[in-house]
């Protein structure tokens, strides 16, 4: 409680370190901001044509299927990597004036998330255009998946960036990480194509509940199952928590390691 009333007193900090990374993201590109939108949609693009012209998949619609599942993943995967980095990158602050340390993760997947939300403009454009409608009882729980994968990014966040002051080779070792989760998660595949034999580990995965739900909400149009929300709000408050207690453990000797 402590820790949330000094992040509350700071909050003009996070809103700057906020508005600072998303003007400062795409700043001296041709393009700019528009990059935020580009970047998911060329993605998008690559997997298509590898999913259904090389290896050709049944999936019905299969580029609206990959994207509502990719731009989720896309913020997560940027917390997981990109925020693993956050403190070292600003170590000059961290050495020099006081502030509660979690400000930096906070403040990084904050910007993060704003991101994610201005990129599912596009989502609802090509959910439009593709002419398979919105359920909008459906769309009312989007808030609470956003939320949900919001505390498990955050957490993650919190975990990574405190060992990687420890352990710069976290940093490169997260790439390669990203990677093989990505491909561990229903997103270029249908979760009924997983083998039963590894269901109970594959379950592990906080992000399988969480994709699960954005696509049943956005691809097939109904609300997701309250099980999927149930397991995605434990899973992701079990990774903040154990983010929150490592990160306290850590941050005391930031400075020291930096």
């Amino acid at each position: 409680m402590n820790t949330i009333k000094e992040l509350y007193g700071y909050r003009q900090m996070i809103f700057s370190l906020v508005k600072r990374d998303l003007r400062g993201r795409y700043k001296g590109s041709a393009l700019g901001f528009l990059w935020t939108f580009i970047n998911p949609l060329l993605q998008l693009i690559v997997y298509t044509l590898v999913f259904s012209v090389i290896i050709k998949t049944d999936i019905d619609k299969f580029y609206l299927f990959l994207f509502v599942a990719l731009v989720p993943w896309l913020f997560f995967s940027t917390c997981l990597t990109g925020g693993a980095s956050c403190i070292w990158a600003q170590q000059d602050m961290v050495k020099k004036i006081y502030f509660p340390r979690e400000v930096l993760p906070l403040s990084y997947v904050i910007s993060q998330l704003i991101n994610m939300l201005l990129t599912f403009i596009v989502i609802f454009i090509v959910i439009i255009i593709s002419g398979t409608g919105i359920n909008v009882i459906a769309v009312l729980y989007l808030p609470i998946i956003i939320s949900v994968e919001f505390v498990l990014a955050l957490g993650t966040t919190m975990l990574m960036s405190a060992l990687t002051v420890y352990f710069r080779d976290l940093e490169y070792i997260l790439s390669i990480v990203s990677m093989a989760w990505m491909y561990m998660t229903p997103i270029v595949y249908s979760v009924e194509q997983v083998p039963k034999e590894i269901m109970p580990f594959y379950n592990l995965n906080p992000m399988n509940p969480i994709i699960i739900a954005y696509r049943d909400i956005l691809y097939y149009k109904h609300s997701p199952q309250l099980g999927t929300l149930v397991h995605a709000f434990l899973l992701g408050l079990f990774v903040l928590i154990l983010g929150c207690f490592l990160f306290s453990k850590l941050k005391r000797h930031f400075a020291e390691e930096l």
